[in-house]
């Protein structure tokens, strides 16, 4: 039974940028557009009471910031979109290069503003290097910001992608009037509304003396705007955008709802479906007829009442079914799944069958890392999994005695969702988390304390980096361990990692040791 129906009628894309340009809003808003949610929630607004969707955490409510990658699904008209909703702050962007594995195409959202910020560039580099399908959003036109034509030049500069405006702005700030969508030829002009939907205005022509009507003098310049547009960009080639040559770009303002439905009409349009990946043993096709699948993410409690831990996993061929043994490569064994389940942010229902494309949740009672690679029969382990040698080190100790069962399980628990890195000192067995971003360690506390139940405080330590290492020279390796043994943990699979305090004491042993190899990413 083929799945080609089902394959061609999903859509799976991550959202990304900086922090602030206004991502987790849109992605209340492409749900309240697809009929998931009656009502968006804002991330920060005095009087809109309910939150984001997608921040469901406490910590994501009182920050305002998203700090986990969220998974929503909905339907809208045919089509299934599964949205990833990425953390933008750079100290949560492994989760976010992680969920760039799991996405076929990626929406960037640019505040009007600020422009083309850092960790946007960040992103889109690793975007352009897996050459997945770009679309730019520009966010906050009510609000002034740079000029139109000047943003894009940026873009192209910056961001080193070729764009093509398949929507346009008209004015901006206080005296924006709507949205003139090119690439179906309609005006769409907008009141502020936050919470509800309201109709656009469609205009068939843009000489029509309609438009005059409704823009009064700024009719003649849209007029101009288009012409130059249609004269200076290329013409935008469904091919070239897949091939990730070319980026339309749309123009709107998701708290108000501007130019939401045009890029979700024209997503559904130009953004492909599920494509293959690359596995080390061959390329996996979407459309065959075994099931593959691997985990890019794992989160624990993601209901508080619980306990329970979810491993998310990107479909990448055949048909995942409810109640059936599949292989767990890493582990060769064979494990069923009784209660799989789709999601809407927290919000989650049991499936009996998901397609390529969609992003299924499994119970996990630690069975699984991230990465692993989960078929029906043939051994495959897909490739690009990032880990990063964390930048940050802390000691960790318990600050309640009487909890220091529940601090281990949190400890285990939230370093297995891949955020930080556990290593316990060989001889001294102090336990030592490493991050990418000092932000981390708020959140691990935060959650160990209200999710756990245990307070830990930290304890600053010198480190420079971590580094794995293996030698075939065993005389070698018996002097390093002796010389270096304080410097010497163990991470979380067991393996030995040698704590260098500086870049020297790096080098040096690089230099004594020249047979000893040193690794800085976990996956040598």
């Amino acid at each position: 039974m083929s799945n080609i129906k089902e394959i061609n009628r999903r859509r799976t894309f991550a959202i990304i940028s900086h922090p602030d340009a206004g991502k987790t809003t849109l992605t209340e808003k492409l749900l309240l557009f697809g009929g998931a949610i009656q009502v968006a929630g804002a991330v920060k607004s005095n009087k809109i009471k309910k939150t984001a969707t997608s921040d469901w955490m406490e910590i994501e409510r009182q920050r305002g910031i998203s700090v986990a990658t969220s998974v929503m699904g909905f339907e809208y008209k045919g089509i299934k979109i599964n949205i990833l909703d990425t953390p933008g702050h750079q100290d949560f962007q492994e989760d976010t290069f992680r969920t760039l594995t799991a996405a076929d195409s990626v929406v960037v959202v640019i505040d009007v503003a600020k422009g083309v910020e850092p960790q946007t560039e960040k992103l889109v580099k690793v975007c352009r290097m897996r050459n997945i399908p770009i679309i730019v959003f520009i966010n906050k036109m009510d609000r002034p910001g740079k000029d139109a034509f000047d943003l894009l030049d940026e873009i192209e500069q910056k961001l080193h992608i070729k764009v093509t405006p398949l929507s346009w702005p008209i004015n901006m700030g206080p005296g924006f009037k709507g949205v003139y969508n090119i690439f179906s030829k309609s005006l769409n002009l907008f009141s502020p509304g936050k919470q509800i939907i309201e109709e656009g205005v469609s205009i068939n022509d843009i000489s029509d003396s309609d438009v005059d009507e409704y823009l009064d003098e700024d009719a003649d310049k849209l007029r101009e705007d288009v012409e130059l547009i249609e004269g200076v960009y290329p013409k935008f080639v469904a091919i070239d955008y897949l091939d990730g040559n070319i980026s339309p770009v749309f123009f709107g303002s998701a708290l108000n709802n501007f130019g939401v439905k045009e890029l979700l009409d024209n997503f559904i349009e130009i953004a492909p479906p599920p494509i293959g990946r690359e596995s080390d043993e061959r390329l996996v096709l979407p459309e065959e007829n075994q099931f593959s699948g691997f985990v890019f993410k794992i989160h624990a409690n993601m209901d508080p009442n619980h306990r329970d831990r979810i491993a998310f996993v990107r479909i990448v061929s055949g048909t995942f079914k409810r109640n059936t043994y599949y292989q767990h490569v890493r582990l060769n064994r064979k494990l069923k799944f009784s209660s799989p389940t789709a999601f809407m942010a927290q919000k989650k229902s049991i499936v009996d069958e998901m397609y390529p494309g969609d992003i299924v949740g499994l119970h996990d009672t630690g069975n699984f890392k991230i990465g692993d690679t989960i078929t029906e029969v043939e051994n495959l382990n897909f490739k690009g999994m990032p880990s990063f040698s964390p930048e940050l080190f802390k000691y960790v100790e318990n600050a309640n005695p009487m909890k220091a069962k529940q601090l281990a399980k949190g400890i285990d628990q939230l370093m297995d969702e891949g955020v930080a890195q556990l290593f316990t000192g060989k001889h001294t067995g102090r336990k030592i988390i490493g991050t990418v971003g000092a932000l981390q360690f708020e959140v691990i506390q935060y959650r160990l304390e209200h999710e756990y139940g245990a307070k830990c405080r930290y304890e600053n330590i010198v480190l420079y980096k971590t580094a794995w290492f293996k030698s075939g020279n065993e005389e070698q390796l018996k002097d390093f361990r002796a010389r270096k043994a304080n410097q010497i943990a163990l991470d979380k699979e067991g393996r030995e990692v040698f704590l260098a305090d500086s870049q020297f004491s790096l080098q040096m042993a690089q230099q004594k040791y020249t047979d000893i190899e040193f690794y800085f990413t976990s996956e040598f």
